[in-house]
C-alpha cells in the first residue's frame, strides 16, 4: 500500500495500518529527535510522543505537505519544548565557550566519530541544531526546513551559517589533539 493509502486505512480504524506508518518513518523521526536531544532517555519518550500526537491528530492532517514533512515538524516541536524543560542551552560568556565538554574530549585518548558530533550539536543553541538536523542531517531544503519551523528562509541560512562557525570552533582544537 502507499502512504496515502496506509493513512486512509489509519483514519478508518486500521491499527495495522497505523503500524505500518509508525515502522516506515520511526528511523527518519528518531534521528531527528536524537539530533536535537542527543541519545538520551528522552529522546525515546519524545519519539514516541511524536506518534501519539499523530494518532490524535491524523484527521486533521490535510496533506498540504509530505507525511514525514508532518511528522518532523511535531518531532522538532516537540523536542525543542523537551529542550526548553532542560535548560539546555549553550552558555557563551565574553564571547568564550563555557562547557566541559571541550576538557573530557581533549583529555580523552580515544574519539568515536559519532559521539564527538552528537556532543558537539549538544552544544549549539536549540534554533541552530534544528537547523542543522532538518539540513545537514535529514536533507530537508532551505525552503522545507522554513515551512517545518514557521521561520523565512533568510533565517535558515544565516542560523546555519553561525551553527557552521560555532561547530568548527567546537571542533576544530578536538580534531587537534586527535592528529
Amino acid at each position: 500500500m502507499t502512504e496515502n493509502e496506509l493513512l486512509e486505512h489509519a483514519r478508518q480504524g486500521d491499527h495495522r495500518a497505523f503500524q505500518s506508518l509508525v515502522e516506515c518513518f520511526q528511523q527518519p523521526i528518531a534521528t531527528v529527535v536524537k539530533g536535537i536531544l542527543g541519545d538520551c532517555a528522552e529522546a525515546e519518550d519524545v519519539g514516541q510522543e511524536v506518534f501519539i500526537r499523530f494518532y490524535k491528530s491524523m484527521h486533521q492532517f490535510n496533506g498540504k505537505s509530505t507525511l514525514k514533512t508532518y511528522l518532523t515538524c511535531i518531532a522538532i516541536n516537540l523536542s525543542l519544548n523537551e529542550l526548553k524543560k532542560k535548560k539546555s542551552f549553550l552558555s557563551i560568556n565574553n564571547g568564550e565557550l563555557q562547557n566541559t565538554f571541550m576538557v573530557q574530549q581533549a583529555d580523552s585518548s580515544k574519539f568515536e566519530d559519532q559521539e564527538l558530533i552528537d556532543n558537539a550539536l549538544n552544544l549549539l543553541p536549540y534554533k541552530q541544531r534544528s537547523i542543522v538536523v532538518l539540513r545537514l542531517m535529514q536533507g530537508y531544503s532551505v525552503k522545507e526546513t522554513a515551512i517545518i519551523l514557521k521561520i523565512p528562509e533568510g533565517t535558515v541560512l544565516s542560523r546555519l551559517s553561525r551553527a557552521q562557525e560555532t561547530l568548527q570552533r567546537i571542533l576544530r582544537p578536538l580534531i587537534t589533539v586527535m592528529l
